[in-house]
């Protein structure tokens, strides 16, 4: 009893004394463009736009225009027509005179890019790479008591990237308050060198910092609590600490009967490190971890806590579709919670580390991370990109993804990079050592992988430099590089929707190869059109501005490859597709034969006009047997195994009505899916994908608005202009439909449906109480929901 007690009064007193860590993300002023003299504390800023963060201002609409696409955008299809520039932050703060003496710090998770930051008319210093987080001791040029202006200017300008990356401070930005003796940024390191069931060793390095003008006794206490709160161990030492030193603890700490880590149970432990001054308690700061153990080789592949586990992976960029490139927690959390419904266990974050958000929702749900760290290095793939920077940069960049990320127990690889040039050149290939050994003096408990296109024999050096070596589109090489090399783990890194069935074949037919991450998991703006009209790109494909290649859309619907996909991973598994009898949309004559991102012309629809000519179905099953009947009569059945690669394929003359398809296991009928044809669209449906949200200002909900007939069925080739109102505390923050050639505005509160859906996301406020979003089009029912913000 007494000693649930002590974990119960540890628990309530962590806010008490722990670094004073404060969401700054509110009520910043914003203008787009220049403003000269605007790092000046006088500075006139009454005149510019009020903004929350994160914000994302080539998601907005242009000035004068209701969209945020242009044909003229220096960024052209590699960034989806979208506008960057430069724009300028401001926000005025006070400090309380109760902080005079501690130490104040200022941390951006992500500012895209170029960023230049001032406090008070003083310069703190640049930072050029748009998806490392960074910090910065402002300490000494605070007033406390007195306003405070912090100051950023970002200039995402030049053909820089070749997705969409937003511009501004799309993610977080904190404020730290710390007694002067504390744990230094990313100063928690915890390892999990020795795990079985019986017990687990956990170490713990804590980096202590003494900011003050005299020695210290500084002790530091690990307190390990379980899922429940429930402290397990605890470890204390004591050392002197000079004026200025930083010295960095090493504690031991045994768990016995430890609940691991994995992807089916994610069970997350928490250690609380104190940190005493001459007996006072000075700091305390909180990390989540996991209890897990990874090893990898040719003979036995990935295993994870000892146990096989073959990676399910796709690719992901950073951007939320409808919110740009907006971090927002939920958005994050959503794209992880669609990913594990869809069968995937692991991500690969292209090209570039993630949000700290998005990687806590990895450790949370039970996804596997290849953190990346770039796209290129020293030789560029745009003329204004990171290739400018990385000279200068790369070992900070890099320190700050390690050090940032290194307690998730997510993540089981580093990437160093994706399809770097010049792979073959020895110069090159020093670079690539140079990362590799780099990343290996921060963390020894992952592997470094790097994306390697054109893998041929003479690139053998570059991947010798990598402990797995990530194969884009390269299946062909499975075997006989094996046979060369029968050492080398190798796994697709980038691959192709196309050729699902052959990637995952060669992983599930080849120990070495332990995983498949399809390009990509997710859609994306930017490399527009990819998944249609393909390469060369060119301004003409206007408007085009998705990519249009992943699994699941923008919007987060799955597209018909996921459904594929289903079959490749899960049992029991049928959908039904339709290919259209005319393209759905213009194809490009001159595309060439390399560029397959694309999927089959299929659609979940069996509303057509009468035609002459039958209609190609496809069954996609993992079932032993699948059986098509239209309206109740039987089409006959086929066979769906490895030998047609899981497809069983008719032609079906049109006739309106139900169009079924049902797996059997022998004779027993395990499941089916069906298409069946939609009257005249006569009301709208909607449905949140959660019906209470958090009145944090920041927390969302994602409503699913489908225009259905009088019967329910939605009406798949629907258009019709939907607009919303709400009422209560929230507001819109965007809206969708996944329509790849739309230049709408994501902003208005109003959107067309494509193939008879869109989606509005809504934003809480500070405030408790309903938000009521309301869906209305001209000629059809109207529709509601509510959603509790408490």
């Amino acid at each position: 009893m007494k000693k649930i007690v002590t974990t119960l009064l540890l628990l309530a007193t962590i806010g008490a004394h722990a670094q004073e860590t404060q969401l700054f993300d509110n009520d910043w002023r914003f203008h787009r463009g220049g403003a000269q003299g605007a790092d000046k504390a006088a500075f006139d800023d009454t005149q510019w736009r009020i903004v929350d963060l994160p914000h994302d201002w080539s998601i907005e609409d242009l000035p004068g225009t209701a969209s945020p696409f242009n044909r003229d955008a220096v960024s052209q299809a590699s960034g989806g027509f979208t506008t960057g520039g430069t724009g300028w932050y401001r926000k005025t703060f006070t400090l309380p005179v109760t902080q005079k003496g501690k130490r104040i710090q200022v941390q951006f998770d992500g500012i895209y890019m170029n960023a230049e930051v001032w406090i008070n008319g003083k310069r703190l210093g640049k930072h050029p790479y748009g998806y490392t987080s960074f910090y910065y001791d402002v300490t000494d040029r605070v007033k406390f008591g007195e306003q405070n202006v912090l100051a950023v200017k970002v200039r995402n300008e030049g053909e820089n990237s070749r997705w969409y990356a937003g511009s501004g401070i799309y993610r977080h930005v904190w404020l730290k308050v710390m007694d002067p003796v504390h744990v230094a940024q990313w100063g928690t390191y915890i390892t999990t060198p020795e795990v079985n069931a019986a017990a687990a060793k956990v170490h713990v390095q804590t980096k202590v910092m003494n900011e003050t003008s005299s020695t210290a006794a500084v002790k530091v206490i690990t307190h390990l609590m379980d899922a429940n709160g429930k402290e397990v161990v605890t470890a204390t030492d004591t050392r002197e600490l000079t004026p200025g030193a930083v010295a960095t603890w090493e504690q031991d700490l045994a768990v016995r009967k430890p609940a691991l880590w994995s992807v089916q149970s994610p069970v997350l432990y928490t250690a609380v490190t104190e940190v005493y001054r001459q007996q006072q308690l000075t700091d305390r700061t909180v990390t989540p971890f996991g209890i897990r153990s990874i090893t990898i080789d040719a003979v036995n592949g990935f295993r994870l806590n000892g146990q096989p586990l073959k990676l399910k992976g796709g690719c992901v960029h950073h951007d939320n579709g409808p919110l740009g490139a907006k971090a927002y927690d939920r958005a994050e959390e959503r794209k992880v919670e669609l990913l594990k419904a869809s069968g995937y266990n692991a991500v690969r974050c292209a090209h570039n580390p993630p949000s700290p958000a998005f990687l806590d929702a990895c450790d949370r749900l039970g996804m596997l991370v290849i953190d990346e760290a770039f796209d290129t290095w020293e030789d560029g793939k745009n003329p204004d990109d990171y290739h400018l920077y990385f000279k200068d940069w790369w070992k900070k960049d890099v320190e700050s993804m390690v050090y940032r990320d290194r307690n998730h127990p997510a993540i089981i690889m580093w990437s160093t990079g994706n399809e770097i040039p010049n792979r073959e050149k020895p110069e090159v290939v020093e670079v690539a050592k140079a990362l590799s050994s780099f990343i290996r003096t921060l963390d020894t408990t992952r592997f470094v992988t790097c994306g390697v296109n054109g893998v041929t024999e003479d690139k053998d050096a570059f991947l010798a430099t990598l402990d797995v070596a990530g194969y884009n589109y390269a299946r062909d090489k499975y075997q006989t590089d094996h046979q060369r090399l029968p050492q080398r783990v190798m796994f697709a890194t980038e691959s192709l929707p196309l050729e699902a069935f052959d990637y995952w074949m060669g992983v599930a037919d080849h120990p070495w190869v332990i995983g498949d991450f399809v390009w990509t998991a997710f859609d994306y703006i930017g490399e527009a059109s990819i998944g249609w009209l393909g390469y060369w790109q060119e301004q003409g494909f206007y408007p085009w501005n998705l990519a249009y290649c992943g699994d699941i859309d923008v919007c987060g619907w799955k597209r018909p490859q996921s459904y594929y996909r289903d079959v490749l991973w899960k049992e029991g598994q049928v959908s039904v597709f339709v290919k259209p009898p005319q393209p759905s949309f213009a194809t490009n004559p001159h595309k060439v034969d390399w560029s397959r991102w694309e999927w089959h012309d299929v659609l979940a629809s069996w509303n057509w006009e009468n035609t002459a000519q039958p209609l190609e179905v496809e069954v996609y099953s993992s079932c032993e047997q699948v059986e098509l009947s239209l309206n109740g009569r039987s089409l006959g059945k086929k066979a769906t195994n490895r030998s047609n690669k899981f497809t069983a394929t008719w032609q079906v003359p049109y006739q309106a009505g139900t169009l079924k398809a049902t797996g059997y296991n022998g004779r027993k009928a395990v499941s089916n899916a069906v298409l069946q044809t939609a009257g005249e669209p006569a009301k709208i449906n909607m449905v949140a994908d959660r019906m209470a949200i958090r009145a944090n200002g920041q927390d969302l909900s994602y409503i699913t608005v489908e225009l259905q007939d009088a019967n329910g069925v939605r009406h798949t080739k629907a258009d019709n202009q939907v607009h919303f109102d709400v009422e209560g505390p929230g507001t819109i923050v965007g809206v969708g439909n996944a329509n790849p050639l739309s230049k709408e505005s994501y902003q208005l509160p109003q959107r067309n449906a494509w193939q008879g859906r869109c989606l509005v996301i809504v934003k809480s406020s500070g405030q408790a109480g309903n938000i009521v979003v309301k869906a209305s089009a001209s000629g059809l029912q109207s529709s509601q929901v509510s959603i509790a913000v408490r």
